[in-house]
C-alpha cells in the first residue's frame, strides 16, 4: 500500500513527486472542495450557529478519487497551503476521508513554508492535526462574509440595479476610493511662490531656495509679494551662514511580504496584484528549468505578513555575499527584522528564494521574461537584507543676506552597502545636488540670479494598485490573501475603473453604492470597524476569542441597520444634479442607473422623457454627452426595401431598419452552419452587456448558445463545425472546441497568427 499525499494545486505535483518516489500517491484538491451552498445563506442563527456545507458542482469526482484512494493508502497526509483557506480545505478533504477511512489516526496535517525536499520530508517526519482554530478563523470570516453580500446585494438590486453586490471587505475599499474622488473633486488649489537663488563662490556655484524671512518661513502667496521680495533680495549682500557636516545611514530594506511585494512589483514593473500572485504562486509551486520534466520550487511561501527569516537562510545568503561581495558589503552579523505593528501572523517566513545560489541570470533563460522579472526582484531584495547600510556624507549650507535666508542640502555618497543590489524607489527618484567642496561660514558669495516660480497646491492623488494595498494594509483592512480579490472585484463590479496612468476612479454606479452603503450600514462600512474584525479573526486562530461570541455581536447590530435599510422606501435611486433639463426647462437633471450603465434623465419623468449620456470633466462637472447621429447605408432593408442604417445602442452600434417602429428590421451576423443542437435553426450573433455570444434563432425553443467570438474553422478532432476564439491582453489568440469531452486548443500568436502549436490537454 502506497502513502496518500494531498495538496492543494496540481501544480505541486510534479515538484513535490521528485522528492517522495513511489512510495507516495500524490493528488490534489484543486483548491476548495466544500463551501457554503450557492442558492442560500447557508448559515443558521439559533441556539448554536450551524454552518451548512455542500461539496462544489464540479469537485464531486474529485472528493471521490481522493476518498478511494485514502481507503487504499497506509497513510494520509493532508497539505493544502498553510494558511486559513488551506486549514479548512485539509477539514474538508478530512471530514470526507473519515467516511471511507475508518482509523482517522492514519490522517494527518502537515504543513511547509517552501517546497523542498529537506521542508517536505520533515513536514513528514512531524506530523500534526488540523488546527480547528484556524478552522474557526476561516469559517467566521466566510460567514461575515456570505451575511454581507446575500443579505446586503438583494436591497442594492432594488434600490440601484440588479446583479451589484456589496462585500464586508470590497466595500470599504471602495469607499476609500470614492472618499479620495471626493476629496479631489472638492479640492481648491491655491498659489504660492518659491524663491531660487543662484550665489557665486570662489569654487563654484551654489543653488539654494529661499526659507525664511527674519524669523518666520517663507510663505509668498502671489506674484506681487514674489516680484516684491525678489527686488529687496538684490539690494542684499549674502554670506556663508553656517555649514553643517553629518553622516546619514541608510539602512536596507526588510525582506519582501505580499502587500510590499504587491507594491513593488506595481512600481517597479508594472504589474497588477493579480499578475504579481499568479507568477509568485508558479515561482513558489515550481517551474520547470534545465530538465523539463522537473518543475523547480524557487521562492518560499508567497502569502505572508511576517518578515522573519529562517536563521538557516540568513545563513545561507551571508555566505553568498561573502563569496561574491567584497567584505564591506557583509555585516559582522545578521540582520534581524521585525514588523513594527505587530499584526503580523508570524505564520510564515518572509517571501524570499528558496536556494540563494540560483541566481536570476542563471534562472531567466528557462523560465518566461515576467516570472523572471519578478524572481529578480524577490532575489534582490532578500540579498540586500543582509547587506551593510548604506552611508552618505550630508551637508546643509545656510546663506544669509539681511533678513533673507536660504537653505540647501546637498548629499554624497560614500559607501553603497546594500544599494550595490537594491536601490529604495525614494534613491531611484532623489535629485542629486552637488556642491563645492570647500565652503566656510562667512565666506562672501556673489547674488547671480534669483528666480521667483509660480506653483499651485496639488489635490491627493489618485489610488493605484500599489498606493491602495498600501493603504488597505496600513489601516489593517484585508489580509495578504485577499488583497488581489478586493481589487479584481470592484473593478469587475464596474464599481471603479482604471485611467491610462492605472489610477483608480470610481464610476457613478460606484459612487452611488458607497453613499448609500455608508449612510445606512455604517458600521460595516467604517475603515476602523473592519480592522478591529479582522483583528478578531487573528484572535480566534489563536484561540482567544470564540467564533460564535463575535459572530454573534456582529450580527447584533448588522441585523439592525439592515432591517432600517431594508424596510426604505425601496425607491430606485435618482442622484441629483443641478443641471436643468434642456427640454422640458422646468425639471432638473438626475443620474439613473438603467441595464446599460448610467445616464441622465428629466426629474419629471414620465411627463419629461429627455435622456442624455454624460461625463465628468476633470474638475468632476457633469458635461452632456450628445448621442451619435445614425449613419445611412447603401444597403436596403430585405423586409421593407427602405434604407438600412448605423446606429448605437446600449450594447453597442447595431445595423437596423430606417423604417423603424414600423419595420423592425435588424440586421444580425448569421453563421454559415446549423445550430448543433435542434438542427434546424440558425446561428445568428447578439450583443449583451457582458459582451457577444453567438445563439440559436429558434430561442427559447433552443437554448444553444456560445458566448464570445467563433471562427468557421472546422475542429480537426471532432469534427464540429467551429472554434471558440480567445484573445488575451498581449493579443494573443487561442482556438479551443467548444465540444465536452473535446481538449482540441490552438495558440496563435499575435506576432504570427499562422505559426500555433496544437495543444493536447
Amino acid at each position: 500500500m502506497k502513502k496518500l499525499l494531498i495538496v492543494e494545486s496540481p501544480a505541486k505535483i510534479k515538484t513535490i513527486g521528485k522528492f517522495l518516489g513511489k512510495d507516495f500517491k500524490i493528488m490534489s484538491t484543486m483548491g476548495h472542495v466544500k463551501d457554503l451552498p450557492e442558492n442560500r445563506i447557508g448559515v443558521t442563527l439559533d441556539d448554536s450557529i450551524d454552518i451548512e456545507y455542500v461539496i462544489l458542482e464540479n469537485k464531486e469526482k474529485t472528493v471521490a478519487e481522493i476518498c478511494k484512494a485514502a481507503a487504499n493508502s497506509e497513510e494520509i497526509y493532508l497539505a493544502p497551503d498553510p494558511d486559513r483557506e488551506g486549514e479548512i480545505i485539509a477539514w474538508h478533504i478530512d471530514q470526507e476521508i473519515e467516511k471511507t477511512v475508518k482509523d482517522s489516526t492514519l490522517i494527518h496535517r502537515i504543513s511547509f513554508n517552501e517546497i523542498t525536499k529537506d521542508a517536505i520530508l520533515d513536514a513528514i517526519a512531524h506530523p500534526s492535526v488540523v488546527d480547528v482554530k484556524k478552522v474557526a478563523a476561516q469559517q467566521a470570516r466566510r460567514v461575515l462574509d456570505r451575511w454581507v453580500g446575500y443579505e446586503v446585494s438583494p436591497i442594492l438590486w432594488k434600490r440601484i440595479a440588479k446583479g451589484l453586490s456589496a462585500g464586508r471587505v470590497q466595500s470599504v475599499a471602495l469607499r476609500l476610493i470614492c472618499e479620495r474622488e471626493e476629496a479631489i473633486r472638492n479640492f481648491k488649489p491655491e498659489e504660492y511662490w518659491s524663491i531660487t537663488g543662484l550665489f557665486a563662490h570662489m569654487d563654484g556655484s551654489i543653488q539654494a531656495e529661499l526659507a525664511q524671512i527674519g524669523k518666520k518661513k517663507a510663505e509668498i502667496g502671489n506674484k506681487k509679494l514674489a516680484d516684491e521680495t525678489v527686488a529687496k533680495i538684490k539690494e542684499e549682500t549674502f554670506v556663508i551662514d553656517s555649514v553643517v557636516d553629518k553622516k546619514r545611514i541608510k539602512n536596507p530594506l526588510p525582506p519582501f511580504i505580499t502587500s510590499t511585494l504587491q507594491q513593488a512589483a506595481f512600481n517597479r514593473l508594472g504589474f497588477t496584484v493579480k499578475k504579481t500572485m499568479q507568477l509568485a504562486q508558479q515561482l513558489y509551486e515550481g517551474i520547470p528549468l534545465e530538465d523539463k520534466n522537473t518543475p523547480i520550487a524557487l521562492i518560499t511561501y508567497m502569502r505572508t505578513d511576517s518578515i522573519r527569516i529562517a536563521e538557516s537562510a540568513i545563513s545561507h545568503v551571508r555566505s553568498f555575499i561573502s563569496s561574491n561581495f567584497d567584505k564591506k558589503y557583509l555585516p559582522s552579523k545578521g540582520n534581524v527584522y521585525t514588523k513594527k505593528s505587530g499584526k503580523a501572523q508570524d505564520a510564515h517566513e518572509a517571501i524570499r528564494p528558496i536556494d540563494i545560489n540560483m541566481t536570476p541570470e542563471k534562472v531567466a533563460k528557462y523560465i518566461s521574461k515576467d516570472a523572471a522579472r519578478l524572481y529578480e526582484l524577490i532575489w534582490k531584495r532578500f540579498v540586500a537584507c543582509q547587506m551593510e547600510s548604506a552611508e552618505y556624507a550630508q551637508r546643509q549650507v545656510t546663506i544669509k543676506g539681511g533678513q533673507f535666508v536660504f537653505k540647501v542640502t546637498g548629499s554624497t555618497l560614500l559607501f553603497d552597502g546594500f544599494l550595490h543590489v537594491y536601490a529604495a524607489d525614494e534613491d531611484e527618484k532623489e535629485e542629486k545636488i552637488v556642491l563645492p567642496g570647500e565652503l566656510k561660514e562667512k565666506d562672501a558669495l556673489g547674488l547671480k540670479t534669483v528666480t521667483p516660480k509660480q506653483h499651485f497646491t496639488q489635490p491627493p492623488p489618485k489610488y493605484t494598485e500599489a498606493s491602495l494595498v498600501k493603504e488597505m494594509e496600513k489601516e489593517g483592512i484585508g489580509r495578504p490573501s485577499t488583497y488581489a480579490t478586493i481589487l479584481q472585484t470592484i473593478q469587475t463590479r464596474s464599481y471603479t475603473t482604471l485611467d491610462p496612468k492605472k489610477r483608480f476612479t470610481p464610476t457613478e454606479l460606484g459612487m452611488t453604492v458607497n453613499k448609500l452603503l455608508v449612510s445606512n450600514l455604517p458600521d460595516i462600512m467604517n475603515v476602523k470597524f473592519t480592522a478591529h474584525l479582522e483583528e478578531d479573526l487573528d484572535k480566534i486562530a489563536q484561540g482567544e476569542l470564540e467564533r460564535d461570541k463575535l459572530l454573534r455581536e456582529f450580527y447584533s447590530t448588522f441585523s439592525k441597520d439592515l432591517k432600517a435599510f431594508a424596510g426604505d422606501d425601496g425607491k430606485k435611486i435618482a442622484e441629483p444634479t443641478s443641471i436643468k433639463c434642456p427640454q422640458c426647462k422646468k425639471g432638473q437633471l438626475v443620474i439613473r442607473f438603467g441595464k446599460a450603465g448610467e445616464f441622465l434623465g428629466c426629474n419629471n419623468f414620465p411627463q419629461c422623457n429627455f435622456t442624455s449620456n454624460f461625463k465628468r470633466n476633470q474638475a468632476g462637472e457633469i458635461e452632456l454627452v450628445a448621442a451619435p447621429e445614425p449613419v445611412v447605408l447603401e444597403q436596403t432593408c430585405p423586409q421593407c426595401g427602405k434604407p438600412l442604417r448605423r446606429l448605437v445602442g446600449r450594447f453597442g452600434p447595431f445595423i437596423a431598419c430606417s423604417g423603424y417602429p414600423e419595420c423592425k428590421y435588424i440586421h444580425r451576423e448569421t453563421a454559415s452552419f446549423i445550430c448543433p443542437l435542434c438542427k434546424k435553426g440558425q446561428i445568428i450573433k447578439r450583443r449583451w452587456k457582458g459582451g457577444t455570444l453567438w445563439g440559436c434563432n429558434q430561442y427559447p425553443a433552443c437554448q444553444f448558445a456560445i458566448f464570445g467570438d467563433i471562427e468557421e474553422i472546422p475542429c480537426p478532432e471532432c469534427k464540429t463545425p467551429y472554434l471558440i476564439k480567445k484573445i488575451d491582453k498581449e493579443g494573443n489568440v487561442t482556438l479551443s472546441c467548444g465540444q465536452k469531452g473535446c481538449s482540441y486548443k490552438k495558440i496563435l500568436s499575435h506576432q504570427a497568427n499562422n505559426n500555433g502549436n496544437d495543444i493536447k490537454h
